[in-house]
């Protein structure tokens, strides 16, 4: 017997025949299945970024204020890793200061915490309070937007080029980017729970109640399950929003780019959130480990071990298809020792029709040592002993 030959024991869990396969066929059909009112549009899932619905995705837009996106995941990333802490006191520039248009009239040398100007920007959308964060992280505002358009292609933003953080546009050509790509730096900034904490405030206040703050977001209040996150509006750029909301764990991102108004832009997200939530739900599959057999350990100090079964994602898929997930599992027989911990084993793969869902490792649980003489001859010495 070759003691390196594996063998591999394969499942396949049919729960009903797949039929009529159009999972996300909307993101692919123009136009799209609601009334959009904007130069372009993009609906996405925030979990797995799947594009569910697409209008004009990559053309280059004004974004206005739906900028602060991206220095907002910058501020909470830095929060997130230690580098900078809520409590910290930023001391504002004179650039900081300077910044007309939406603002909570900070002054030159005024000292604010890293909370109250995070709330600032996320909640008022606070022109000179955006400034100033950036002032603190980056030492500049010419700095920080340097990181801005660093981290934008790091995200893979190749239609976006930041000229500042705060999406100021009378004096700017080239400051651009697309609802595909604000929906990407949406994403990622949702990963950070923090930031909700934010987004989702409807009416707050700073320097001790003297300075009111109510959501520039209207969804935040009227819309169910609003989780943030950015609206953006000036002459150029029109209308815009980056609107996210979640229900029954589904989390949805729509980004709406250059209404005529701000009616639209809100009416336009809503619809296709609305639609989003209609047609599609969020599942979590289980893992049958009845299925997975125990593993023979060949020349191992144990005979066989129990693989460690591994813990799949939650995917978004059309409503009503739920019970049409497949799982194929695949596992090896035996192996030869010795057996690392967190050896691959085997995997178990999620399908929906031909779409692969996931694929998820099947490993060892702990490390498994070869059976030496030494080991061999002190159990035969024990057997005897008895």
């Amino acid at each position: 017997m070759n003691l390196f030959r594996k063998y591999f024991l394969t499942v396949l869990i049919s729960v009903a025949i797949i039929t009529n396969f159009n999972l996300f066929a909307y993101a692919e059909k123009s136009p799209p299945p609601v009334e959009i009112k904007a130069k372009s549009a993009v609906l996405m899932d925030a979990a797995t970024g799947k594009i569910l619905m697409k209008f004009n995705e990559n053309e280059k837009v004004y974004p206005a204020s739906v900028t602060k996106i991206m220095p907002l995941l910058l501020i909470t990333e830095a929060i997130d890793s230690g580098k900078i802490a809520l409590s910290d006191v930023v001391t504002v520039s004179a650039n900081a200061a300077s910044k007309g248009g939406s603002q909570i009239w900070l002054k030159e040398g005024e000292q604010m915490t890293v909370d109250d100007l995070l709330k600032a920007t996320a909640v008022y959308s606070a022109n000179d309070a955006c400034t100033a964060l950036g002032d603190y992280l980056a030492g500049s505002d010419e700095a920080f937007v340097k990181l801005l358009n660093e981290r934008a292609a790091e995200l893979g933003m190749t239609n976006t080029h930041f000229e500042n953080c705060t999406g100021l546009d009378d004096e700017t050509v080239n400051h651009l980017t697309t609802a595909l790509d604000v929906a990407v730096m949406s994403r990622e900034l949702l990963k950070h729970e923090l930031i909700t904490n934010y987004t989702t405030i409807w009416m707050d206040s700073l320097r001790d109640g003297q300075t009111e703050l109510v959501n520039t977001n209207k969804l935040v209040r009227f819309y169910e399950g609003t989780t943030g996150l950015k609206t953006g509006t000036t002459s150029k750029a029109g209308c815009c929003v980056s609107a996210s909301a979640m229900r029954d764990g589904t989390h949805l991102i729509a980004v709406v780019m250059g209404s005529e108004n701000s009616s639209d832009r809100f009416e336009s997200a809503k619809a296709m959130l609305n639609w989003g939530f209609a047609n599609f739900s969020t599942v979590t599959p289980e893992i049958d480990a009845s299925l997975i057999p125990n593993v023979g350990v060949i020349n191992g100090v144990v005979d066989f071990l129990t693989p460690k079964v591994p813990e799949p994602d939650s995917f978004l898929i059309e409503k009503g298809r739920e019970g049409e997930i497949t799982q194929t599992i695949d596992v090896a027989v035996d192996v030869v020792a010795p057996v690392e911990q967190g050896q691959v084993l085997g995997t178990v793969t999620f399908r929906l029709a031909d779409e692969v869902l996931g694929e998820y490792k099947i490993t060892a649980p702990d490390t498994i040592e070869p059976l030496t003489f030494g080991i061999l001859f002190m159990r035969i010495i024990g057997t005897f002993a008895k």
